[in-house]
């Protein structure tokens, strides 16, 4: 297992054609425990994906540190597994395929494939191991992206906004497949989503981010037993909490998108806590 340390970071995009530059988010601290299932959560634009990105490797801090269990991160490892919104599987490749490529520099391939095996089962795929992603539907995709994770057996799991693009009942049953696999191998998770509900459903803590340039602006802990029910008093009572805290953010965000179009006391109308609030940035 392993703990995440962000550390004073600041991440400043450069537009060299237009000599101007972009703060995304700057002096931000953040501990996350070995085992800990973490949310990040916000408008758009106040970069939750970018924040993920830097933990991942797959981008560079302008400022700051991030560590894993002490160690400086400035590449991609196999100590973090990435989840993406689109599953990102190899079209040429049977399911099981996809899933053992990913191990076969890890183990012999009779090993990969048990393991593949497994995992796959994890994840109600076991009757779909030698289709092929165009054969699957978006839930079954990312289900085989989620298997191909875990089977990696990373310390860490990076999951940006893997249930976005999928319908609510999908989105509903991979929330169940995703705590069951994350109790029983306790891994450490960075979740980012839109989404104050499955915020709940899924986190041991929430960390709200605010608008550009962005940063921490709150901090829950969901102290709720699992399986966490939507309806229980104690749910709806942290979930209006927490839009209560990000209800300023969001007006600014809708104000730079909408200018003179908006209504505050309309969108405050429109606006639930469903709605997404992301944007990979």
């Amino acid at each position: 297992m392993a703990g995440i340390q962000i550390e004073n970071v600041r991440k400043t995009f450069e537009n060299k054609k237009e000599k101007k530059s972009h703060t995304v988010f700057e002096n931000l601290n953040l501990h996350i425990s070995s085992g800990e299932f973490v949310s990040l959560l916000g408008p758009s634009g106040c970069g939750k994906s970018t924040l993920l990105n830097i933990v991942a490797g797959l981008e560079q801090a302008t400022e700051g540190t991030v560590k894993v269990d002490g160690k400086k991160i400035d590449s991609p490892g196999t100590d973090r597994g990435v989840v993406f919104q689109e599953a990102a599987l190899m079209p040429w490749m049977t399911v099981l395929d996809n899933v053992i490529f990913a191990l076969k520099k890890k183990m012999r391939k009779e090993e990969a494939k048990k393991r593949a095996v497994e995992f796959l089962k994890l994840v109600h795929l076991s009757k779909f191991i030698d289709s092929y992603p165009h054969e699957l539907s978006g839930g079954m995709k990312q289900r085989v992206a989620i298997a191909r994770a875990f089977a990696m057996d990373p310390a860490i799991l990076l999951m940006d906004e893997p249930f976005g693009a999928l319908d609510e009942q999908t989105r509903s049953n991979l929330h169940k497949e995703v705590q069951y696999i994350w109790a029983t191998s306790r891994k450490t998770v960075l979740f980012v989503t839109h989404n104050i509900r499955e915020s709940i459903l899924l986190s041991d803590r929430i960390i709200l981010m605010g608008t550009r340039p962005g940063g921490i602006i709150g901090e829950f802990k969901v102290d709720l037993p699992r399986p966490r029910k939507q309806a229980s008093a104690e749910f709806i009572a942290l979930e209006e909490k927490i839009m209560g805290q990000l209800a300023g953010e969001i007006e600014k965000v809708m104000r730079e998108e909408m200018g003179d179009d908006y209504n505050s006391q309309k969108a405050s109308l429109l606006y639930s806590s469903n709605r997404d609030m992301g944007g990979h940035i």
